[in-house]
């Protein structure tokens, strides 16, 4: 079995490659910086993102493409930063619906990125695949932009899935791993008002739900978050008491915005109300690892113990 994962040196692609070389499934990476060397299980070749060129042949027999390919976020929204944000995902969703039309033996199923913050912030409403309300901004326009190429690319015998995919909690990336260093640095009490809800999902619930697409007969959007999102209040409470950390400075919207300018990035990651179901994997009968928080962050911070 294959698998090519598109854009995987970021930390998710790696946490996916780690997930499925452990099961002897080999692994070819899209990068546009590969590492030279390949050994095992593990092959990374060079693409652009939007150019078709050789990388193509690497889909024909893939039992799955994952596409992850697109500029980080975690970056401030100036006009060539938003333009790359857009062409990132872009170009490279549609370069690779062009290269399955050409395979011969085409990968059985296309899991593209998206993203949960497609749907309008939420105190109240749960947003679901079905009856979630979709907003207009940045970033949801980019989501919107990204889903309709992906939606345009016309591939009969490949399936395809999208992942509307919450923040991932992991220690070796990603939103966990500076929300840790504020713990531990005694701010890391609520942000803003602290009401706002934090959608998350388990780094390996993320990998399990990622191969439980592959295997099952699954096509069209899904929620990829934990059942149980939280307030960005709790949140924090929960990750100073697995670090055993007490003092707790909040931290207001004037002095997070001052700080977001400072690190280079904004202020959605902490401020925006994200209240994501995922309906469809539990009406499909997944069944999360870590449905809840505080068996989420007592495993994660173990991990992280370990690690440091």
């Amino acid at each position: 079995m294959k698998i090519v994962i598109a854009g995987g040196s970021g930390f998710l692609g790696k946490a996916l490659t780690n997930y499925f070389v452990k099961k002897n499934i080999q692994v070819t990476i899209l990068s546009r910086k590969p590492r030279n060397s390949n050994s095992g299980l593990v092959k990374e070749v060079y693409w652009d993102g939007k150019t078709l060129q050789a990388w193509g042949h690497e889909l024909e027999g893939a039992e799955a493409l994952i596409n992850l390919s697109g500029k980080s976020v975690d970056c401030r929204y100036t006009e060539q930063n938003k333009q790359q944000i857009y062409s990132s995902r872009l170009a490279s969703t549609q370069v690779l619906g062009d290269a399955i039309v050409q395979c011969i033996d085409p990968p059985k199923v296309w899991l593209n990125s998206s993203s949960a913050t497609i749907y309008r912030g939420s105190y109240d409403k749960f947003m679901d695949e079905r009856h979630g309300e979709i907003g207009h901004d940045f970033s949801m326009d980019v989501c919107k932009k990204w889903e309709a190429v992906f939606d345009k690319c016309i591939t009969p015998r490949t399936r395809k899935v999208i992942l509307r995919t919450s923040i991932v909690l992991d220690v070796k990336g990603g939103a966990l791993v500076p929300l840790l260093k504020l713990v531990k640095a005694g701010l890391g009490g609520k942000m803003g008002g602290g009401k706002q809800y934090f959608s998350w999902i388990h780094i390996h619930d993320f990998c399990r739900i990622n191969e439980w697409l592959i295997q099952k007969p699954a096509a069209g959007i899904y929620n990829v978050c934990s059942p149980q999102p939280v307030p960005n209040a709790d949140f924090m409470k929960a990750l100073r008491h697995n670090v055993h950390v007490r003092v707790a400075l909040p931290l207001p919207v004037a002095l997070l915005t001052c700080g977001a300018a400072l690190i280079r990035t904004e202020t959605e990651l902490v401020l925006k109300s994200r209240k994501v179901y995922p309906q469809r994997l539990l009406d499909e009968e997944f069944v999360f690892e870590f449905p809840d928080l505080k068996t989420a962050l007592e495993d994660l911070c173990q991990v992280e113990a370990k690690i440091n």
